[in-house]
């Protein structure tokens, strides 16, 4: 499912206006981001959790040359299911 099918989606089972609901999905999106950003965590109860992880540097491979690189620490969103998530999903 894409995001014109996901905004369709909530379209339908709200009732809105496929402008209503990408403006709706957007905010939803936009304001998760924010929360991300200031490093918050973001817990929709039954769905599932988003969280920022830190990941520490490292030492890789460039895979042409086989040379060590170094990899730059970065913070990396996760997602972690609620369990109502997973019990629907199984």
């Amino acid at each position: 499912m894409n995001k014109a099918e996901f905004v369709d989606a909530v379209a339908d089972a709200a009732e809105l206006s496929k402008l209503e609901a990408a403006r709706a999905v957007d905010a939803m999106v936009g304001a998760i981001t924010k929360a991300l950003k200031k490093g918050d965590t973001v817990t929709l109860v039954g769905f599932g959790t988003f969280t920022v992880r830190d990941r520490g540097a490292r030492t890789g491979r460039n895979p042409r040359t086989g040379d060590a690189i170094n990899i730059a620490a970065s913070k990396n969103p996760t997602f972690k299911a609620g369990k109502a998530l997973k019990d629907a999903v199984n």
